[in-house]
């Protein structure tokens, strides 16, 4: 008997050599997850049991179970290697059969699709034609390399303050090679539809205690003769009661009532003289305008040195049409891609006029832009020099991808040429209820099984899962002291067993040699 006690722990012992030797050999394995041969004792079975003392009769193998603990995490310079920083599994797919690994070396193939170094793909939400992520759509993650197409410039957002101190200019009118006749300018580029650059310069001018004057030039261009020249103004009267009064000068219009459409006839010049009924009522007058001149809008500010803008909504008159109809409007203009000027229908809402209402105001600076917004509602006037805080504009030019940049949450975005970013899809992360029921299948992947449980599949940070570091790598997580002092221990059992077994062999050869 004691020779089967003795070969039991000769293949316990060569199993744990096998386990540990194992775990040394992938110490330097990315992903790799160290394992542990687990034992229990034998005891012989019997029908009226094995009475108060037992003998046993050995010890056998009762699994071989992995740990999942964190490894250490290694940076590198690859935007794809990707470590796991907490629970979770990436998925890969190999022409749909699915598994799991931790191991996080990653690239792409001929085709742009993420892969690891098996040309297994990874999966992960995709995104549709309009670049917009689909969550839940899984797939093959796949780098779209194909250039940016450019965006026209439909918004702006600029905050500036203008010197409260300064004088109005001496010299008029108002010429922007005459430095003389305007007090400060600055610029910005805008895009067209092609992504070609214009730039958008604004030059101010002081026409009065708290008035001032945005005189627009896009490509140094004016409107011709004969084109509209806008003005917007927000007054700060005596009272103290803020009124806005915009007029508008036109070529021609074919009804007065009509703030859109023009006509072969002229209409006869004229200013309006008629008041505004209330603070919030606008005038618009016809006349024609004799000479070159650029889009100019006058602002005020208030007694704080706040921009007094329209109100939320505005009544329009036309003196040449008795009753005209009212118009609603707020301080929202936008310079369409002839030089036009356009009231856009989210910012103007006429209840007589179908489309966008529009001023043509064509200087054939801008050929092809869609048309633009520009706020300024935060401007001031301060006692302090002209600056321009910020300024946002959403058009860009076409762009070469430049690189990739993977987020925490797993989102994948392309880095291009013109400074702007697109998503190109989000990683899923997997788990299970039971990671030690994953059957290992080597290539450090597993796959689930009944054990394991159905995957549990969510982006990064989501519930338990853990973050995504981009440009890392998760080491093995086996510590080489420990698994030395495990080769000792277990080649020691096995000296100890072989010598069971030789010493059981001494004891026969003792009991033959009685005779």
């Amino acid at each position: 008997m004691s020779f089967n006690i003795g070969l039991s722990g000769l293949r316990a012992a060569t199993k744990d050599l096998n386990v540990t030797g194992n775990n040394i050999a992938n110490a330097g394995t990315a992903g790799f997850k160290q394992s542990r041969a687990e034992f229990a004792d034998v005891y012989a079975a019997s029908i009226l049991g094995g009475g108060s003392m037992p003998q046993g009769s050995g010890v056998l193998l009762s699994g071989i179970s992995q740990l999942f603990n964190q490894g250490n995490v290694n940076y590198t310079q690859n935007v794809l290697d990707l470590a796991i920083n907490g629970n979770g599994f990436f998925q890969v797919s190999n022409n749909g059969a699915l598994s799991y690994t931790r191991a996080g070396y990653f690239g792409t193939d001929r085709e742009g699709f993420i892969t690891d170094n098996f040309g297994y793909n990874l999966q992960g939400y995709l995104v549709d034609g309009n670049g917009v992520l689909q969550p839940g759509v899984v797939g093959n993650l796949r780098v779209d390399t194909a250039n940016q197409e450019p965006r026209a410039t439909s918004d702006a957002v600029q905050s500036f303050n203008l010197n409260s101190r300064l004088n109005e200019p001496i010299n008029t009118p108002f010429s922007p090679a005459d430095p003389t006749t305007y007090n400060s300018s600055t610029s910005f580029n805008v895009y067209d539809t092609q992504g070609n650059a214009h730039v958008f310069s604004q030059y101010f001018v002081k026409t009065g205690p708290n008035q001032w004057r945005m005189d627009v030039l896009i490509d140094g261009a004016h409107p011709k003769a004969g084109d509209a020249n806008l003005a917007a103004r927000d007054a700060l009267q005596g009272g103290g009661t803020p009124t806005d009064v915009l007029t508008a000068a036109l070529g021609a219009l074919e009804d007065p009532s009509d703030f859109r459409n023009r006509i072969d006839q002229q209409v006869t010049p004229m200013l309006s003289a008629v008041p505004a009924p209330t603070s919030q009522d606008i005038l618009a007058a016809i006349a024609r305008v004799g000479n070159s001149s650029p889009i100019s809008i006058e602002m005020g500010f208030n007694a704080a040195g706040k921009l007094q803008p329209i109100g939320p909504s505005a009544n329009v008159y036309d003196p040449n049409a008795n009753p005209a109809p009212p118009l609603t409007a707020d301080h929202f203009w936008m310079i369409n891609e002839d030089g036009t000027l356009t009231l856009r229908s989210s910012q103007w809402t006429p209840s007589n006029l179908a489309g966008d209402p529009a001023i043509p105001v064509a200087n054939g600076a801008l050929a092809n832009v869609d048309g633009m917004r520009l706020d300024v509602r935060t401007a001031t006037q301060y006692s302090s020099s002209f600056a321009v805080n910020s300024v946002v504009q959403d058009g860009y030019t076409t762009g070469e991808l430049a690189g990739l940049e993977i987020d925490e949450n797993g989102m994948i975005f392309g880095r291009y040429t013109n400074g702007q970013s697109r998503v190109q899809g989000q990683l899923i992360l997997a788990d299970f209820a039971n990671v030690q029921g994953l059957t290992p299948v080597g290539k450090t992947q597993w796959v689930q099984s009944l054990a394991s449980g159905e995957p549990v599949r969510n982006p990064p940070r989501s519930g338990t899962l853990g973050a995504v570091q981009s440009g890392a790598i998760e080491d093995s997580n086996v510590e080489l002291s420990d698994q030395l002092v495990n080769l000792i221990v277990a080649q020691r059992n096995y000296q100890a067993n072989a010598k069971t077994i030789e010493t059981e062999s001494a004891i026969t050869q003792t009991i033959i040699n009685l005779r």
